[in-house]
């Protein structure tokens, strides 16, 4: 039999767990049925939650030690260090990564499994339609996140493309020899290639609980994506310098012209010159601010640090 690893990160997840369980067993049990085909593994990551997720994880690891496993950082350190923490721990032939809160429904395992077990595809990733209840300011930013990100980054990602996805051995040993700290697992996703296809399906609503992701995280996540895989803002930040500084030459002599030509006092002017020493000086710190924005990303990688701490496993 085929072994497939189940990928959850958590965090604050305490009601979906058992919930999220349940349902993913019943798939299993459904692909097994009447042939055994696949075994399950369960790694559960705890990233830091102040709930009792770390205790449910245990309930179902001693209920069942053999296929449920758990990892508890000893922070909240993200979902991106969740994420590579199970696929570090992942032992199956095949590793899923999905979200415990069962929007990213199980029943879609079988046909993923048979794609990717067919030999056709390394990975069959999923495409969620516009979520329920989502509102129009989130799914208009998220639409025109991809837009953005597609048209100035090599990597191509699709749009509303999910986490939820099924990877052989190949491919997430690929993901895992990628050493940045930085991580954007969609871009990463795409960026290894090989051969990927996506299954479409209706959104669902959450198992329990709500959402911990606020719009200004997913907007920090959204710049977080685009520094990671474009250099275009820093061509951005070349050109606007370019042309500040060429409008500052125009300027200089349009102001040599007219005291050669015109005379009289340039105090009158003074308001325009204010308003032009505030825009160059805008301009010069927005540059700084994008070049900054990459040093950051360079210095992180720089000190070495892990990507998460474990302070519990088993």
């Amino acid at each position: 039999m085929k072994k497939i690893s189940l990928v959850v990160p958590c965090y604050n997840e305490e009601e979906s767990i058992p919930l999220f369980f349940q349902a993913v067993s019943k798939v299993i049990d459904s692909m097994n049925t009447p042939t055994p085909t696949v075994t399950p593994e369960y790694i559960f990551v705890d990233d830091g939650s102040s709930d009792n997720t770390l205790a449910e994880m245990k309930q179902l690891n001693q209920a069942h030690p053999t296929t449920v496993h758990y990892r508890s950082f000893s922070r909240n350190f993200g979902k991106e260090s969740g994420l590579a923490a199970g696929l570090e721990a992942a032992t199956g032939d095949y590793v899923a990564v999905m979200d415990v809160d069962l929007q990213d429904p199980p029943e879609l395992l079988p046909k993923m499994f048979q794609l990717v077990d067919s030999g056709e595809y390394d990975c069959v990733g999923t495409i969620q339609k516009e979520r329920r209840g989502q509102s129009k300011l989130r799914a208009f930013l998220s639409s025109s996140f991809y837009r953005v990100i597609n048209k100035i980054s090599d990597v191509q990602i699709k749009p509303n493309a999910r986490d939820y996805r099924l990877m052989n051995r190949q491919f997430v040993d690929t993901v895992l020899s990628l050493p940045e700290f930085n991580r954007f697992s969609k871009g990463i996703f795409s960026w290894v290639g090989f051969k990927t296809t996506y299954l479409t399906y209706e959104s669902q609503p959450r198992a329990a609980g709500t959402t911990h992701w606020s719009l200004g995280q997913l907007f920090s996540y959204s710049i977080e994506g685009i520094i990671d895989f474009s250099n275009v803002p820093l061509r951005i930040a070349t050109w606007v310098g370019s042309i500040s500084f060429f409008l500052s030459l125009i300027g200089l002599v349009f102001v040599i012209v007219r005291a050669l030509t015109v005379g009289g006092s340039s105090v009158a002017g003074w308001p325009s010159l204010v308003v032009i020493m505030l825009l160059i000086g805008g301009i010069q710190l927005f540059c700084l601010g994008i070049l900054g924005q990459y040093i950051n990303k360079i210095y992180l990688e720089t000190k070495h640090r892990p990507k998460y701490i474990i302070r519990e496993e088993k």
